[in-house]
């Protein structure tokens, strides 16, 4: 007997194999399902629900797919060997309730058990996107989501400029750009989408073109426009996620109340000078019901203890720092994965380099999103903001 067949007849004896129907018993009684087959052979077919890490990597990534040790774990290959293997280096790693699952994948798919093609990535977008692709919260699946995905960036000034850029080159598949300005000199100091050559070309324009230069299978909405009442129900339909970049309490009070009545989440950030905040305005989020920012700011402040950035100024790395926390807070959103910034207002301090986090709760009387309320309609938000 070879040597291999001596190993296999010993691991049989330690791994218990069960029948795909027993694998999918397994799996719906919440035991995990790990297809350790290669990228190719996963692309005929894969079942539902499956972890799917590979053999070569299985070692580095299970730990972060199944933390718990204790959980079942029934592993599938397309013949039945290959997963023996792998239990056993499971089983070397701590986990305790391991199962191979004779005749793979194969088998699984002959006795008409559910399968589905996952969303297949070509040679280039593998290299694009390898470093997604190697974490187990994102993986191909996890790359298809963001690139089937659509986000609406309420300016492109200096939070939207940041925010763009990188979930750009995440591979979001649509990305949206409200804004009437054009460039300015005293944009580049903050802006980072727009150069020197585009000074007097629309915000919208030069943000496409900056993002197409970056990654051509983005595609790129623009919306050379100021947002109104009468418009923004229009522009939003059909996005995932609004990130609101504005920089006037008129377009906040605007976006949050669109957001709260079309159910999109509102991923809100803000710069004063040397401080910013970040947060996920988002009231009807499964985990648990977040406010609203009516919620946080019933009102506007006066217009003197609220100064614009050409007044009060901004120092220019400030919107990078919270431009990217509201990338961030998007991708998790996308992904379904992580703890938003729901309920939860992030502040940064750039001179003290400190984070504080507060949280946050929703108003029971809220007028927009308190439950049970009928939505009570736009208003006329320039008047509402000169008069709070």
């Amino acid at each position: 007997m070879k040597a291999k067949d001596k190993q296999l007849a010993e691991l049989k004896t330690r791994i218990a194999e069960v029948t795909p129907g027993e694998a999918l018993r397994l799996q719906t009684q919440g035991a995990a399902l790990v297809d350790v087959r290669e990228a190719d052979e996963i692309a005929q077919g894969s079942p539902p629900g499956a972890h799917r890490l590979g053999r070569g990597y299985l070692e580095l990534r299970v730990e972060e797919a199944i933390p718990d040790f204790d959980q079942p774990v029934v592993l599938m290959c397309d013949g039945g060997i290959r997963s023996l293997f792998a239990a056993d280096s499971l089983a070397r790693l701590g986990y305790r309730r391991l199962y191979s699952m004779a005749g793979g994948f194969s088998r699984w798919k002959a006795e008409g058990l559910p399968f589905e093609l996952p969303s297949a990535l070509d040679h280039q977008a593998r290299e694009r996107y390898a470093r997604h692709l190697t974490l187990p919260e994102v993986g191909e699946a996890g790359q298809a989501r963001l690139l089937a995905s659509k986000v609406l960036l309420i300016g492109a000034g200096g939070l939207g400029c940041p925010a763009a850029f990188y979930l750009g080159a995440a591979g979001v598949g649509t990305l949206g750009f409200v804004d009437h300005d054009v460039v300015e000199l005293s944009n580049l100091q903050r802006q980072i989408l727009h150069t020197e050559t585009k000074i007097g070309m629309p915000k919208v324009l030069s943000a496409r073109q900056a993002i197409e230069a970056l990654n051509p299978t983005v595609k790129v909405e623009t919306y050379e426009t100021r947002l109104t009442s009468n418009n923004v129900e229009d522009i939003f339909a059909g996005y995932d996620v609004v990130v609101d970049g504005s920089d006037n309490f008129t377009t906040h009070y605007l976006v949050n109340d669109a957001c709260v009545k079309l159910g999109i989440p509102n991923v809100h950030g803000s710069v004063y000078r040397f401080e910013g905040q970040a947060s996920v305005f988002w009231p009807g989020y499964g985990k648990r019901r977040g406010p609203c920012y009516r919620c946080l700011y019933p009102e506007p402040p006066p217009a003197q203890f609220a100064p614009s950035c050409v007044e009060a100024g901004v120092l220019g790395v400030l919107p990078g720092v919270i431009g990217l926390i509201e990338a961030a807070e998007t991708l998790k959103l996308l992904l379904g994965i992580g703890d938003p910034l729901v309920g939860r207002l992030l502040c940064y301090d750039a001179l003290q380099a400190q984070f504080t986090e507060l949280e946050l709760q929703p108003d029971p009387d809220c007028p927009y999103c308190a439950s049970g309320h009928p939505f009570p309609g736009y208003i006329d938000y320039d008047r509402f903001c000169q008069t709070g």
